[in-house]
């Protein structure tokens, strides 16, 4: 299954390669032309009926994960996290360093030698450690040097009968809808734009949206889903089994009013699931395409996911299919909106 190998695949910020060669293979026989830019983007172009306007679709290819900083005396990494990481969830994780997938455990004072204070707060990241199992500095340096990334090693698997478990699923599941979207027939050019260094500030989407200036744009997403035990019914976001979720406003976006209904109209007359995110917090690319040259029409479609930037992500099959669904409508029905 193409999603399972893309959320297997590690591609931390700025180290990219391996996700990128992977949607390369399975892109190219649809492709018009490909460019891997300066920033590491992938950027594929399939030629539409009409070459009069540009369309962009872009999902990003990078997850969250951890940068080696320092190595100790005694042989301990130290790191620093790449990307949004609640230190309460990676306590304890196994991570795969490097080019060669050294394995590594983040390790934290045992909670025998904690004071009661240590143990009622959350730990900083410097408190934190990965253990390779080195005796020493020099041992360690034999299979790990400064500025090596570090991904979370969890391989992904079916959950249930209709869910998914693995890690970066935000957002290999928008490059999964592209790659499948790819294969359809465009009304006008599309650029299919699977981006780098979301995560850590909307970085290679900048950069794509100026080059290939789209008249509209639509950024495929894994967005929060919180309706887990604990949670308010209003503070839930998006509810996993919901449909694709339709963003109106996150904190770098203000969602045209006429774009976001006619998304949600367009999966409601399709007979699609849709739902609005109703939390306007986060951000993606759509943050620096819509403003990108005179300003772009951009809206963004995803994907719940909950326990989001964690080493285990879980995704709804059904949703992921809504949103392919919807996405595709949009191609379909693009001279509406454009």
């Amino acid at each position: 299954m193409l999603l399972e190998k893309l959320c297997n695949a590690d591609g931390v910020s700025g180290c990219e390669r391996t996700v990128r060669e992977l949607i390369r293979q399975e892109v190219s026989p649809y492709a018009d032309d490909i460019i891997a830019d300066s920033m590491g983007n992938l950027l594929v172009l399939k030629k539409g009926l009409k070459h009069n306007k540009r369309v962009m679709l872009s999902a990003h290819m990078d997850e969250v994960g951890f940068i080696i900083s320092g190595i100790t005396k005694e042989g301990y990494l130290e790191f620093k996290s790449v990307g949004g990481i609640d230190t309460r969830v990676i306590i304890s994780k196994k991570v795969r360093i490097g080019r060669d997938k050294i394995k590594g455990i983040i390790g934290i004072k045992a909670v025998h030698l904690t004071t009661k204070d240590e143990r009622e707060k959350v730990p900083k990241e410097s408190e934190l450690f990965i253990d390779i199992g080195a005796k020493d500095m020099e041992d360690a340096k034999k299979y790990v040097k400064l500025g090596d990334y570090a991904a979370f090693d969890t391989e992904a698997e079916l959950l249930g009968e209709n869910s998914i478990k693995a890690k970066a699923i935000d957002d290999r599941v928008g490059c999964y809808i592209l790659c499948s979207l790819i294969k359809e027939k465009v009304e006008y050019d599309t650029w299919f734009c699977f981006c780098t260094q979301e995560e850590v500030g909307l970085r290679g989407a900048e950069i794509a949206a100026y080059r290939i200036k789209p008249n509209i744009a639509l950024v495929v997403e894994g967005t929060t889903c919180c309706d887990v035990p604990g949670a308010e019914k209003h503070e839930y976001v998006t509810e996993m089994n919901g449909g694709a979720a339709v963003s109106f406003m996150d904190r770098t976006t203000i969602v045209d009013k006429k774009y976001c209904d006619w998304l949600m109209r367009l999966g409601e007359n399709k007979g699609i699931n849709v739902q609005y995110k109703k939390m306007a917090s986060g951000g993606n690319d759509a943050g620096v395409i819509h403003l990108s040259e005179t300003g772009v029409r951009c809206a963004s479609v995803s994907v719940p996911c909950r326990y989001i930037h964690s080493p285990a992500s879980v995704a709804s099959l059904k949703d992921i299919e809504a949103v392919r669904q919807l996405c595709s409508a949009a191609l379909e029905n693009i001279d509406d909106i454009i």
